[in-house]
């Protein structure tokens, strides 16, 4: 872990990782729930249904919805604590080793990598877009975003001083890549999907 007394303690960063963390936890119980409710009754819908265009029901019966073999809002159930148990301990002073961030890293990489293909499936395929999963993407890509600039400026991905210096700079302007990130969806999916129509 870098030495520099700034970038080993990101206290800002530490404090978005436990709202994200227990906001996307939200997302994922609550879509958990859902999803139970239809296994234990297939003829009813998801209290999350507003249209045919807004819903939960389609997203989570479908395929994609489990991927894995087992319901995708499992993977937020677990995968979720990590942001909340990094921020605190991040906040408690705790410093990592490299390859703990890395480890970190990797696994905020599947998610993203994972919520812009559900983005695509969701849009694409499934004609839908289900409130908690854009929930889950709201949270998931400003948290890829900021780790990701962190490890530059702290150097635990290796780098020159300058480019340490231009991704701490890079740092206040997480929030506007987010907003343009939502703006690129949204505009796909007005598109794709004519929702703006529909509301």
């Amino acid at each position: 872990m870098p030495t520099s007394s700034s970038y080993s303690r990101p206290r800002l960063l530490a404090l978005w990782l436990i709202l994200a963390g227990i906001i996307g936890w939200i997302a994922a119980f609550v879509l958990t729930q859902e999803r139970l409710h239809l296994l234990a009754n297939p003829d009813a819908s998801a209290s999350c249904d507003f249209s045919l265009l807004v819903q939960c029901t389609a997203n989570l019966g479908s395929w994609q919805g489990s991927v894995f073999g087992f319901p995708n809002p499992i993977l937020g159930l677990t995968g979720w604590v990590a942001p909340i148990v990094v921020g605190f301990a991040v906040l408690s002073g705790a410093r990592f080793a490299r390859w703990f961030w890395l480890l970190f890293w990797a696994g905020m990489l599947f998610a993203f990598g994972f919520v812009l293909w559900l983005i695509s499936q969701s849009i694409f395929s499934l004609g839908t877009l289900c409130p908690w999963c854009m929930v889950t993407w709201v949270v998931t890509i400003p948290s890829f975003y900021a780790v990701t600039v962190h490890l530059f400026r702290a150097g635990v991905i290796p780098g020159s001083p300058a480019g340490r210096r231009r991704a701490a700079s890079l740092m206040a302007w997480v929030p506007l890549m987010a907003i343009v990130s939502y703006a690129v969806i949204a505009v796909i999916a007005q598109v794709q999907l004519d929702w703006i129509s529909q509301f």
